[in-house]
């Protein structure tokens, strides 16, 4: 064996006590980067994943007003992420006008089945109404399926749904509509 064969040897049993080689200098920079950008994409997936923070429930039976708020005994609440055609809101389907305000809520009262709810309150807007997340009797987020069934639009939630809505052709996306916010703002707030 040469003197440069048995180097290398020795050179190998010496990195392999010492682990594997750190890289130093751009090398560090460039992985350590990599790590962070990992690390923060995977805290943004988790972060979308997790519930919005709860500060409380309310249960009952609803009486409704529209497609997406209705009283629970003297608490009024909106449900989040989704935005309803008005009460007094029509659109147009196959040239005519559609009370899809009032479809809206009796799809609401169906997807109930006249049965107690749950509702997980996130939050309160500015007209003192509690947001939340509302659940029916057998478990399933009504948020989600008021937008599923194409009877409520996407207001910073539930696009998916909305997407499979929209390209199915369900409910509102049957007709010509002007969005719930729009509406409102033309309207006095639907008042």
């Amino acid at each position: 064996m040469g003197i440069g064969r048995a180097w290398q040897q020795t050179r190998s049993r010496e990195n392999q006590r010492r682990g594997p080689r750190v890289p130093s200098g751009p090398q560090r920079n460039a992985a350590r980067s990599v790590v962070l950008i990992l690390f923060a994409l995977a805290a943004a997936a988790l972060s979308r994943c997790l519930p919005a923070s709860v500060e409380g429930s309310v249960e009952g039976r609803p009486r409704f007003v529209d497609g997406d708020s209705f009283f629970m005994g003297q608490t009024e609440v909106r449900m989040q992420g989704i935005d309803a055609p008005e009460g007094r809101q029509t659109c147009t389907r196959d040239g005519r006008d559609w009370r899809c305000g009032e479809d809206a809520k009796r799809t609401l009262q169906r997807l109930t089945s006249g049965q107690p709810i749950r509702c997980d309150i996130h939050s309160t807007d500015q007209h003192g109404r509690r947001l939340a997340t509302c659940y029916a009797a057998s478990g399933s987020n009504l948020n989600a399926q008021m937008v599923a069934e194409g009877f409520a639009v996407s207001f910073g939630a539930f696009q998916s749904e909305e997407r499979d809505a929209k390209s199915a052709r369900r409910g509102i996306w049957a007709s010509e509509f002007e969005h719930p916010q729009e509406w409102r703002r033309r309207n006095n707030g639907g008042a």
